[in-house]
């Protein structure tokens, strides 16, 4: 039977990989790295300022990615288990191609994919192709390459190879096929993944332990010094990360510590860009240098006015709306610079200006609006607040917000009463299970986590004990040991 299995198996492999693949080496982790570079440039969460959501989602799939590559470099390993990983890819040149799902008026499409590969170069392959990303580039990476065209590579994850199982019996290799099938028959459980994940997080989590202490302790002492309200990290880095940016902060401060007191009373954010945000906070990039740093303390007297006078807008909005707030919620809207944000008010307050509205005074006390640059109609949240576009028509604005009045009232009410019920419930859980740390992503609404919790207590996790426990959309044992569930966690039996 397995004498005629050699030129089979060669002969189906050319029908689906370019010729250069075949008698091509491996790549090394740094070539992987340069050929996924238009992967890299079209899910790079920098790219997704304005849509935090698209960002936290690339964030966590690019997370996940990493480890999966990182293994596949590990000298031994038989096989990886199957991950699956959703991006938000941006339109780029290279993607924008017909015959292909469209991209969202935003300009990025969600892309789903399973890896299951056994080496960097099919999974970079893989990758490339799932994102309809060209493959050309990485001919150039192999030294035994032919001129035959790559098209054919399109082809690669549309006509997958599958042996029979006695292939898979004789050789001792794993079959790969049996492996996507039991998870599309199953769902990973809560008490499974625990039971799997469980050790290797105690092991990170006792091994952050000191690393934890010293940022507590970093943090206390620029706080008192500084007199700061609060430090705070856009951005999940990793423990050691956090330290490292607060002991440069230290050496600066030691250096211009007049200059630094400018802060006094601010929360710090370390995060991309270096600047003021929208709602007042001192933003440091964390790739700027000490002199870039120096020179936004400096400033912060002019951003304390430019900040004074934001308020004064938001206010006049206000008036001109009936006393309607204006708010800016970190969690749901684009990251905005205080300057940013002022030019987004000053543009809308000068078209009410133009176009009256007649709200009687003071009619919609109470309710809350967010303005965004980047709707054309306006909307109603589930949490009470007006979503506005800063360009919307200012009829339509009216009509919009007075036959909505009541049910913005009513939501923000929901709101509330849920935010009661997600806090008693997340102190029930936190003393229950002895957890040490118990939070969630912003991306998690109040409704989700009060339902997550609610199921939680019915349960009887002995792993929790002790652990940091992260709400979020996902399965994840993040680099310093906190444990990441999906709020919409399965449990029981494996569904079939």
């Amino acid at each position: 039977m397995f004498c005629h299995l050699r030129p089979v198996r060669r002969l189906c492999l050319e029908k689906i990989f370019p010729h250069w693949f075949l008698s091509s080496r491996t790549l090394s982790g740094a070539e992987a790295v340069n050929a996924l570079r238009p992967f890299y440039f079209a899910v790079h969460p920098d790219f997704f300022g304005q849509h935090p959501r698209e960002r936290e989602v690339n964030e966590n799939s690019l997370k996940r990615l990493s480890v999966y590559l990182e293994n596949l470099q590990k000298p031994g390993f038989r096989s990886l288990k199957p991950t699956q990983l959703t991006f938000y890819v941006r339109e780029t040149e290279q993607n924008s191609s017909e015959g292909q799902e469209p991209f969202s008026t935003s300009g990025f499409r969600a892309v789903k994919f399973t890896l299951h590969t056994r080496d960097l170069l099919s999974t970079v392959l893989y990758i490339l192709n799932s994102c309809s990303l060209s493959v050309e580039h990485i001919q150039s990476l192999n030294t035994n390459v032919h001129s035959q065209p790559l098209k054919e590579a399109k082809r690669m994850s549309d006509r997958p190879i599958k042996w029979d199982k006695s292939y898979y019996y004789f050789t001792g290799f794993k079959d790969p096929h049996e492996d996507l099938e039991q998870v599309s028959r199953m769902e990973t459980t809560l008490t499974s993944w625990l039971d799997n994940n469980g050790k290797s997080a105690v092991k990170k989590l006792k091994n952050s332990l000191p690393l934890r202490k010293e940022l507590d302790r970093l943090k206390d002492d620029l706080s008192h010094q500084l007199q700061l309200s609060d430090i705070r990290w856009q951005r999940s880095w990793g423990i050691a990360h956090r330290c490292s940016q607060l002991h440069s902060l230290g050496r600066l401060a030691q250096q211009n510590l007049e200059t630094l007191k400018n802060a006094k009373g601010c929360t710090i954010i370390f995060t991309d860009r270096s600047g003021m945000s929208a709602v007042g906070h001192v933003m440091l990039g964390t790739m700027d240098v000490h002199h870039h740093w120096t020179k936004l303390f400096e400033r912060l007297p002019s951003y304390f006015d430019l900040r004074r006078r934001l308020m004064l807008l938001e206010d006049q909005i206000s008036y001109l709306l009936g006393g309607i707030q204006v708010v800016y919620i970190e969690e749901l809207q684009p990251v905005l610079t205080l300057e940013e944000y002022y030019s987004l008010l000053d543009v809308f307050y000068h078209r009410l200006l133009k176009n009256r509205i007649p709200f009687h005074p003071r009619s919609l006390r109470g309710l809350q609006m967010i303005l965004n640059s980047d709707r054309y109609a306006p909307s109603l949240h589930e949490l009470g607040h007006f979503n506005i576009p800063s360009l919307c028509d200012p009829a339509n604005l009216q009509w919009f917000i007075l036959t909505k009045a009541q049910q913005a009232r009513d939501n923000m009410k929901r709101k509330e009463e849920l935010k009661v019920i997600e806090n008693e419930l997340i102190q029930a859980s936190t003393k229950k299970f002895s957890l040490e740390k118990f939070y969630k992503e912003p991306s998690v609404s109040s409704k989700q986590m009060v339902d997550c919790c609610k199921r939680l207590l019915e349960q009887s996790l002995p792993y929790l004990k002790g652990m940091h426990l992260c709400i979020s959309h996902f399965y994840s044992v993040m680099q310093d040991g906190d444990l990441c569930i999906p709020w919409n966690w399965k449990d029981g039996e494996a569904i079939k």
